[in-house]
């Protein structure tokens, strides 16, 4: 068994888009427009707020307006990030398996620290969850290996005894790049990545309970 098992958090921890996609629609909304439905936005959740931003607005972040969108669309998501945002189906009862089994958990993300932290609060499982890592906690973020080489530090756990799950290629990469074992949530957003059987993962889960069959096998 791993001595732990950390996880990304849109996409696989947690379903976050409803909650994103109502702050994309508020600034839509703001500017005159039509908002955006969930579906074409779900996919995007986890290329973050350059992803919302190109679907909703059709701009790259060189655009003279993002910077400016860019803040207007983290404020109204700050106000309301966790209204509609729930854990997957599974993932609560995956989570007691693993504090049954003494088996630490974390979130190691590329979604700012302020709004991570606060994310799982509202969530009610900061006092569960060994770690919280942002994109802004190390120095580089996914696909670098520094957040979560920070998450073994704060920790102590080694890489080799982390298990990291996520739903993006990035994920990926950056687990192998500090030296973990890895786990493809194929129940997850998936964004533009190339499809999930390249990624060269040491799993693949279509979903959370699947990561115990994993475990069994580690």
């Amino acid at each position: 068994m791993p001595e732990a098992v950390l996880f990304d958090l849109d996409g696989t921890f947690a379903d976050t888009a409803p909650d994103l996609a109502n702050a994309l629609n508020r600034l839509k909304a703001e500017q005159g427009l039509a908002p955006s439905p969930l579906n074409r936005l779900r996919p995007l959740v986890s290329n973050g707020v350059r992803g919302m931003l190109g679907v909703g607005f059709g701009i790259t972040p060189d655009a003279p307006l993002y910077p400016a969108l860019a803040e207007r669309f983290l404020h109204f998501y700050a106000s309301a990030l966790c209204v509609e945002t729930r854990l997957f189906a599974g993932m609560d009862e995956l989570l007691s398996h693993l504090d049954d089994a003494g088996i630490a958990w974390g979130v190691v993300t590329n979604k700012a620290e302020r709004f991570a932290r606060p994310l799982i609060d509202a969530l009610g499982l900061t006092a569960r969850c060994a770690c919280i890592v942002g994109g802004d906690t190390a120095a580089r973020p996914k696909p670098f290996a520094d957040p979560l080489l920070h998450a073994c530090s704060s920790t102590g756990i080694k890489p080799e005894g982390c298990l990291y799950v996520g739903d993006d290629i990035r994920d990926i990469h950056a687990g192998k790049a500090a030296g973990m074992r890895t786990v493809a949530a194929a129940y997850g957003y998936l964004g533009s990545s190339p499809p999930i059987a390249t990624w060269d993962a040491d799993a693949v889960i279509a979903h959370p309970l699947d990561l115990l069959g994993v475990l069994e096998k580690y």
